[in-house]
């Protein structure tokens, strides 16, 4: 019998640059059209060889975004791909430049040239002076900065979303700061439908633009986790129930030479059974 590993370590309560202890060098996010250049080359071709398509919904709501101020889109934080989706979404969808904060940031440094920075969580301090400097970034309406409000990798579907402060801090800091945010939630689901490859599914939900900030930072925040559940979970139902009404194709991989083999096949046996 096969001596198998149990799975029950997948996921950690603990952040990576706590758990693992090691010192980070702090990087401030750049855009090097050079590496840009190399980024929107390598993320696009590793993206469509591992995924069918890509599908989104709700580009509308986006559309009623204030194109003076930048866009601060929050999302669920399930794999390793959250990230180069969120550059995806920042030069495919809206054509801008991406912010991205990232844990253990010192196994990709180069990252840092394609608009990303670290965040060390192994003190408040630490990771303050991310956040303080995050709020800097948000100063220009091309500016699209990816954020998981929940801070760490969670399974998919994971329930109760709890967010942390960070969100509402970036808000209120934009406010101040450049007279305002917008601010959109993104569910995205990674899920196989009817081909061999799984496909990624997003819906931008209702954009909030802020011009200043009076609430309380944890309600603030308890009140977006409910709002976020409710998008993430009608979009799952709808999901389940084979309903992709609105959705629109950022991209559709051709069928491989054997499915197309297969759908030929299947025309040639109903072809047959219509003459009988």
């Amino acid at each position: 019998m096969t001596n198998l590993k149990s799975p029950q370590h997948l996921y950690c309560d603990t952040p990576p640059t706590i758990l693992r202890n090691r010192e980070e060098k702090f990087r401030t996010a750049k855009d090097n059209p050079f590496w840009m250049f190399i980024a929107d080359y390598v993320f696009k071709k590793m993206v469509e060889k591992r995924f069918h398509s890509l599908m989104y919904k709700g580009y509308e709501n986006l559309e009623k975004r204030d194109k003076t101020k930048a866009t601060l889109f929050y999302t669920n934080h399930n794999n390793w791909w959250d990230g180069i989706i969120g550059f995806t979404v920042a030069r495919r969808i809206m054509h801008g430049r991406l912010r991205l904060m990232i844990e253990e940031m010192n196994r990709f440094p180069l990252f840092q040239y394609i608009g990303c920075f670290p965040i060390n969580k192994k003190s408040a301090q630490d990771a303050m002076k991310s956040l303080k400097y995050a709020a800097t970034t948000l100063d220009s309406p091309d500016i699209n900065f990816w954020l998981f409000p929940q801070g760490i990798i969670r399974p998919p579907h994971y329930r109760p979303e709890v967010f942390q402060s960070g969100l509402a801090y970036l808000v209120q800091n934009a406010t101040k700061q450049f007279g305002g945010i917008n601010l959109c939630p993104v569910s995205v689901n990674y899920t196989f439908l009817r081909q061999d490859k799984p496909e990624i599914v997003m819906e931008f939900g209702e954009v909030r633009t802020f011009y200043e900030f009076k609430e309380d930072r944890k309600e603030f925040c308890h009140k977006l986790e409910r709002e976020f559940e409710q998008l993430c979970d009608n979009q799952q139902l709808n999901i389940s129930k084979g309903n992709f009404e609105g959705y629109y194709y950022l991209f559709k991989q051709k069928l491989s030479w054997w499915r197309d083999i297969e759908r030929r096949l299947k025309n040639i046996g109903m072809k047959d059974s219509n003459k009988q």
